[in-house]
């Protein structure tokens, strides 16, 4: 940076994160020399830090005047084009630095991150995009952010193994980073033979290290709706043994019915292998989830569309249940509209509500 004490007290605060100092250091060197492209670039660079994007640009846009094809300033200024959602122009800076620099990872992993911006772009751009990290991680295996570009292209190029490896070898490079994690958590949790509260317990500890995660906050969530989605099943199973008791349907197996009122005995008898199917599958089970999955069942119910109903349609049954076992019937005929209407209400929305989030 070429040794002057500005620049590099400039570039000491924004290690430290206090890019508004910085800004201030520069302003009066840069009154007295405009030309100097270094401290047009840190100025750019805490710019961009604050989210000042069109600042960014002009800063950055100086710096290719008076140095015309710096590819720095072209990467910087393909990221902050981006932010400002002109893409096109993005890519012409990030394809420029491309071809001036193409043994410099950094100017693959801009045009990686332009060319991957968005999801319904062309899928050629999306293969271009895979190719460009590729090259970043071929030419710079030991950098982050080349796996990092490397994982989200193989995702939108349907490469799942090479995603999993690549966000493996990212998360290695850089344990602490907050996206890598959600991603890693997001990725172990949403196998197809975890169960939901294992899935819920991993959505939750990595919410742990990563508490402001979209993704980690959405698996939980869907977590949380899988687990209020198999209380239905329990209910379902207190149906059938209430019906099963009081000998709802004759079967040629089994063609005489039992007479009824059902005893006082075997209505108890039931009602205790209901409290013990809803005490393991629920209650222990529930009790057994780390707290913040806890926690967020209560919030999801609150705040959901279909947890709430979920749970309605399991409580309808669970009422049909215990009315057709508990109340001492001598005729066959309201107890079987129960046991249709128990089964029929949380039917009606299982095959429909699977790909809910809740």
């Amino acid at each position: 940076m070429n040794g002057n004490p500005v620049l590099g007290r400039a570039a000491m605060l924004q290690e430290a994160g206090r890019y508004e100092e910085s800004k201030a250091v520069l302003a009066p060197h840069l009154a007295e020399e405009p030309d100097d492209e270094w401290a047009w670039q840190v100025l750019a660079v805490a710019h961009e830090k604050l989210g000042e994007y069109e600042l960014a640009e002009r800063a950055a846009t100086e710096m290719l005047r008076i140095a015309p094809g710096h590819v720095g300033a072209l990467i910087l200024l393909s990221r902050v084009l981006l932010r400002l959602g002109r893409q096109s122009e993005a890519r012409e800076a990030a394809e420029e630095a491309v071809r001036r620099a193409p043994d410099k990872w950094p100017a693959h992993f801009a045009l990686s991150e332009v060319l991957v911006a968005h999801a319904t772009a062309p899928p050629a751009d999306h293969e271009r995009a895979y190719e460009a990290a590729h090259e970043a991680v071929r030419l710079a295996p030991h950098e982050p952010d080349a796996h990092q570009a490397l994982c989200f292209t193989a995702v939108r190029t349907q490469r799942q193994d090479v995603a999993k490896q690549a966000l493996v070898e990212w998360l290695r490079l850089d344990p602490s980073n907050k996206t890598a994690q959600a991603m890693y958590t997001d990725a172990m949790a949403s196998g197809p033979d975890v169960p939901a509260a294992r899935a819920a317990d991993m959505y939750s500890a990595g919410l742990a290290g990563a508490p402001q995660s979209p993704m980690l906050h959405s698996g939980l969530d869907h977590a949380t709706y899988r687990l209020l989605r198999g209380t239905r099943w329990l209910a379902l199973v207190c149906l059938a043994a209430a019906g099963t008791m009081i000998d709802l349907f004759a079967t040629a197996k089994d063609p005489i019915l039992r007479e009824l009122p059902v005893p006082l005995g075997n209505r108890i008898w039931v009602l205790m292998i209901m409290a013990a199917i809803w005490g393991f599958g629920a209650l222990l089970r529930y009790r057994r989830l780390r707290t913040g999955v806890q926690l967020n069942i209560r919030s999801l119910v609150r705040r959901g569309r279909w947890a709430p109903i979920v749970l309605a349609q399991a409580a309808c049954t669970m009422l049909c249940a215990l009315l057709i076992s508990q109340i001492p019937w001598t005729d066959r005929g309201v107890p079987q509209v129960l046991f249709w209407a128990g089964l029929v209400v949380p039917l009606s929305t299982m095959a429909y509500d699977r790909r809910k989030t809740g």
